[in-house]
C-alpha cells in the first residue's frame, strides 16, 4: 500500500504532544495564524502536515497566565513517512540493517500496524524537528506582521523565526512514565552495574547514549591503571624516581583503550542503525550571514560570505587572540611558581604544622584559577568562532573545539610539563598533579551538577505553588509539566562533558606514573559522574532533541592526539629515570627513547591525518 500524504488528517483535536513551541508574548495574531497554517498545511502546499494546538484554550487563558505555548505532534502514519524521509535505518527480518521505507514496513523487525513502539519517542521528536526545520519560504518576502524579518525562497522559516525573536524556543517534552522507568534502571539506586545504554539511546538518542557509553567504557578502562597504581603508591611512595614500570604500562594502555573503544563504538552504532545511515545535507547554521546569492552547489538562494574574509578573521584576529590568551596562561603559571617558592621558604624556616598545610594552598588556588580561566576563555572562544561566520554547524564546532582544546591543554598541563622537564622536581610534580586533579573534579561536580540541580529544585517549588493556586476544575497536569520544562536550562550538548573526560585522560596518561593514585581518583569521580550526569539529563535540563551519531566525532581524534602526546611524555620520563641511566650510563638512553617516541608519534599522526581526510570526504555534500 502506497502512503498518501494528502489523506492524512492534520486537524485532530486530541493528540500526544511531542514538541513545544514557545512564542514571544507580544507576537501578533496574524503571525500566529500564519505559523499555524504553515505547520498543519499539506506537504504539497509547502507545509509540514503536523498536528498543532495551543497549550491553553480560551477559558484557561483567562484563568491562567497567558502563555504563548503551542504543542506539536503527528499521526502515526506521518511519523513513519517522516522516518523514511530522514533515512532512519532499522533491522529487517533477515537481520540486515536497511533504510526504512513505508512501502516495505512489514519487512522490518518489530513492526506491526497496531504497535506504536516501532519508533522510539526520541526518533519521533527528531522527525518532528526535521519537519519543522524543513519548512521553507516560498513566495513570502517577509514574516507576516514583521516587515523587518525578511524572507527569500528556500529560507528556513524556523531559523528566521528564532533569529528574529518571534519564536523563543522549541523543545521536546519529557515522557514522565518512560522517564521514571529509565531513572529506576539508571541512577536512582547507587549500585555498581552497567548502564542501560540501549534505553538511554531510546529516550535521548544516539549522541547522548554514546557519551554515557564512552564514560562507562573509560571508567572500566581506568580500573587496571588504578589496580596497578594502589600497591605501586603504597610501596614506592617515598622514592619518586621508581616509575619506569608504571610509565611503560601507560605507553601501552593509552593507545590500546582507544582502539578497543573504536570497535565497541562501531558495534553499538551498527546495532542502532546510525553507522550505515546516510548523512543529511547540512544546512547553513542560524548565525551565518552574508550577501544574498545563489549557492553553486545546491542552486538555492542563500547568504554567501567570501572564504578569504573568514580566513582573514581567523588569522588576523582569532589566532593572535588565542596566542595572547596562551601567553597570559603562562604568565599566571609563573605567578603560581612564585607562590610555591614562597610557601616552601616559609615552611623551611618555621617547620610548623600550619606551614605544612600551606604548602598545598598555592596548588589549590592555581587549580581554581585554571577552572575559572577555562570557563572565561570558553565564552571568548564561542564569540570569536561565531564572529568568524562559518557556514556549517560542523565547521563551527570543529573550530571551537580546536580553540578550546589548545587553551585547556596548555592551561592545565603546562605547569606539569615545566615541573617535570625543566625543574625535574618529581615531588612537586606529584603534589601539583594530585591537587589539580582532585580540585578540578570537586569544582566540576559542584558547578555542573549540584548547583544547577539546587536552582532547578527552587524553580520547581515556585511552579508547584502557582499550579496549586489554580481553580480545582482545571486539569493542570500538562500545563504544569510544560511550564516547568520551559523554565529548565537548555542542555548545550556533550562538549563540556567530553572536555572534562579529555582533561582527565590527560592527567592519567601523561603523569600518573609519578602519582599512581590519579587513576583511582578518576574512577571514583566517574562513578559519581555517571549518576550526576544522569540526574542532570533527567531532572535539571530540558530534554534535548535526539541527534543520530555514528561515533563520538572529533573527540576521537582529540583523545588519539592526547594518546600520542602521552607516548612521547612517558618515553621522555623513562629516559630521565635513574634506573634507565644506570643501566645505560654511556648511551644517551633518554635521547634514544625520545627518538622512538617521535617516530611513533609520526606513525600515529599519519593515521590520524588519514582518518581526518576520510571524515572530510564523508561530510562533503
Amino acid at each position: 500500500m502506497k502512503a498518501n500524504l494528502s489523506a492524512l488528517d492534520t486537524h485532530e483535536s486530541s493528540f500526544t504532544p511531542l514538541v513545544v513551541i514557545e512564542l514571544a508574548q507580544d507576537v501578533k495574531e496574524e503571525t500566529k495564524e500564519w505559523l499555524k497554517n504553515r505547520i498543519i498545511s499539506r506537504k504539497k502546499d509547502g507545509g509540514a502536515q503536523l498536528l498543532f494546538r495551543p497549550l491553553l484554550n480560551k477559558y484557561e487563558k483567562e484563568t491562567l497566565e497567558n502563555q504563548n505555548l503551542y504543542l506539536v505532534g503527528a499521526s502515526r502514519i506521518r511519523l513513519l513517512l517522516g522516518a523514511e524521509a530522514v533515512g532512519l535505518v532499522k533491522e529487517c527480518s533477515d537481520n540486515t540493517m536497511r533504510a526504512f521505507t513505508y512501502g516495505t514496513r512489514h519487512n522490518f523487525k518489530g513492526f506491526d500496524d497496531d504497535n506504536d513502539d516501532f519508533l522510539t519517542m526520541a526518533e519521533c521528536q527528531f522527525i518532528i524537528k526535521h519537519e519543522l526545520e524543513s519548512l521553507r519560504a516560498r513566495d513570502e518576502k517577509m514574516i507576516p506582521g514583521y516587515p523587518q524579518a525578511k524572507l527569500y525562497p528556500g529560507k528556513s522559516l524556523l531559523r528566521r523565526l528564532l533569529t528574529s525573536g518571534i519564536v523563543i524556543q522549541v523543545f521536546p517534552l519529557h515522557d514522565n512514565e518512560a522517564l521514571k522507568k529509565l531513572e529506576d534502571t539508571w541512577y536512582t539506586r547507587f549500585t555498581l552495574k552497567y548502564q542501560p545504554i540501549d534505553s538511554i539511546r531510546g529516550y535521548f538518542g544516539e549522541t547522548i547514549a554514546l557519551y554515557f557509553g564512552f564514560l562507562e567504557y573509560f571508567t572500566f578502562a581506568l580500573i587496571p591503571v588504578a589496580v596497578l597504581g594502589l600497591p605501586y603508591y603504597l610501596f614506592v611512595w617515598e622514592n619518586y624516581d621508581k616509575y619506569v614500570v608504571f610509565a611503560s604500562f601507560n605507553l601501552i594502555w593509552s593507545t590500546v583503550i582507544l582502539e578497543v573503544w573504536k570497535r565497541g563504538c562501531a558495534s553499538m552504532t551498527y546495532r542502532w542503525g546510525t553507522l550505515v545511515m546516510k548523512r543529511q545535507f547540512e544546512e547553513p547554521r542560524p548565525g551565518y550571514h552574508g550577501v544574498l546569492g545563489i549557492n553553486s552547489v545546491t542552486g538555492r538562494e542563500e547568504p554567501l560570505y567570501p572564504s578569504y574574509k573568514r580566513q582573514l578573521r581567523i588569522y588576523l584576529v582569532s589566532l593572535p587572540f588565542v596566542c595572547l590568551c596562551l601567553y597570559f596562561s603562562l604568565f599566571v603559571m609563573m605567578i603560581y611558581f612564585d607562590m610555591e617558592a614562597w610557601a616552601l621558604d616559609l615552611h623551611e624556616n618555621s617547620r610548623s604544622e600550619w606551614t605544612s598545610i600551606l604548602l598545598y594552598v598555592p596548588s589549590i588556588i592555581y587549580a581554581i584559577v585554571i577552572e575559572i580561566m577555562n570557563r572565561l576563555y570558553r565564552y571568548a572562544a564561542e564569540f570569536l568562532t561565531s564572529w568568524e561566520n562559518h557556514r556549517l554547524e560542523s565547521a563551527y564546532q570543529n573550530h571551537l573545539i580546536l580553540k578550546v582544546l589548545v587553551f585547556n591543554f596548555l592551561n592545565c598541563f603546562a605547569s606539569l610539563f615545566y615541573i617535570a622537564f625543566v625543574l625535574s622536581d618529581m615531588k612537586l610534580l606529584r603534589q601539583s598533579l594530585a591537587t589539580l586533579l582532585i580540585t578540578s573534579q570537586i569544582f566540576n561536580q559542584i558547578v555542573e551538577s549540584l548547583l544547577p540541580y539546587w536552582l532547578q529544585k527552587k524553580q520547581h517549588v515556585k511552579v508547584k505553588k502557582k499550579v496549586q493556586a489554580l481553580k480545582a476544575d482545571i486539569d493542570a497536569t500538562l500545563y504544569e509539566q510544560v511550564v516547568l520544562e520551559k523554565e529548565m536550562g537548555t542542555y548545550l550538548g556533550t562538549f563540556d562533558d567530553y572536555l572534562e573526560l579529555f582533561l582527565q585522560f590527560g592527567y592519567v596518561s601523561l603523569f600518573s606514573c609519578v602519582y599512581p593514585l590519579a587513576a583511582a581518583f578518576a574512577v571514583l569521580n566517574n562513578l559519581t559522574e555517571v549518576n550526576s550526569d544522569a540526574l542532570k539529563m533527567c531532572r535539571v535540563f530540558k530534554r534535548p532533541f535526539s541527534e543520530p551519531s555514528a561515533s563520538i566525532g572529533v573527540w576521537q581524534l582529540a583523545f588519539e592526539t592526547m594518546s600520542v602526546i602521552s607516548v612521547v611524555t612517558n618515553c621522555a620520563l623513562i629516559g630521565m629515570s635513574p634506573q634507565v641511566n644506570a643501566l645505560f650510563p654511556e648511551s644517551k638512553a633518554d635521547l634514544i627513547l625520545i627518538v622512538v617516541a617521535v617516530e611513533q608519534m609520526k606513525h600515529v599522526a599519519e593515521n590520524l591525518k588519514e582518518d581526518w581526510r576520510e571524515g572530510g570526504k564523508e561530510e562533503a555534500p
